[in-house]
């Protein structure tokens, strides 16, 4: 069972946050070198257009579905995990083949332990994947402390502990976090909006969930 304090998740973001701006510091500072005064300056938009162009695109999108009834959670993450029994590689999904679809298993690079059932995946042959993980909430006392334990059938133990009195979930909620993402090589789509450029993975994702029928969500809580 892990412990993660909230102090030490804010200084590690901090530290993060941190790094990535010194080096994006670094990256103008090359690109601008050669800049003469009055020159437009090139801007980070810029680079990143220019590593679209040359790369392709990954569009990216979240969808939190906070604060879900116990039951239908468990049935859903069932649901899920029984679709992956009956999934091949080579199956279509309307447009998408499937390369292959699990229950996601991290291992540690550094001490080498391993932590299952992390999420379940569909990853198709053109790099599209749809990622559905399920985390439990259970509110403690006035301060807003939060705990995130097994009551679901199958997750490992994990408890998380927000001193910053973070959420409003209450009783045995749960949160249903889903992950999709695509590859476009096509460089006149790379100033899309990602949610019209996912918008028919993110249908395909929420039909393959059955999340409506389950959850009884019309929409997201969150989307990033």
């Amino acid at each position: 069972m892990e412990c993660w304090c909230w102090e030490v998740m804010v200084d590690t973001l901090i530290e993060k946050l941190h790094r990535a701006v010194l080096a994006w510091i670094s990256i103008i500072a090359h690109h601008n070198k050669d800049t003469k005064p009055g020159e437009k300056l090139i801007s980070v938009f810029d680079v990143v257009k220019e590593h679209w162009a040359t790369y392709g695109r990954n569009f990216f999108s979240r969808y939190d579905y906070e604060e879900c009834e116990s039951e239908g959670a468990n049935k859903m993450i069932e649901y899920l995990r029984e679709c992956l029994s009956k999934s091949k590689p080579g199956d279509k999904y309307g447009s998408y083949v499937l390369q292959f679809a699990d229950d996601f298993t991290y291992t540690d690079p550094v001490d080498r332990s391993v932590v299952s059932k992390q999420g379940v995946r569909f990853v198709f042959t053109d790099g599209s994947r749809i990622i559905y993980r399920l985390s439990a909430q259970e509110r403690e006392g006035g301060r807003g402390t939060f705990k995130q334990e097994t009551k679901i059938t199958g997750v490992d133990d994990v408890v998380l502990n927000f001193r910053s009195g973070f959420g409003t979930a209450s009783g045995n909620r749960f949160c249903w976090c889903l992950y999709i993402e695509q590859f476009e090589p096509d460089v006149s789509k790379h100033d899309l909006d990602a949610q019209i450029a996912l918008k028919p993975l993110i249908h395909l994702a929420l039909s393959v969930s059955k999340l409506k029928e389950f959850t009884g969500r019309e929409k997201p809580t969150v989307i990033t």
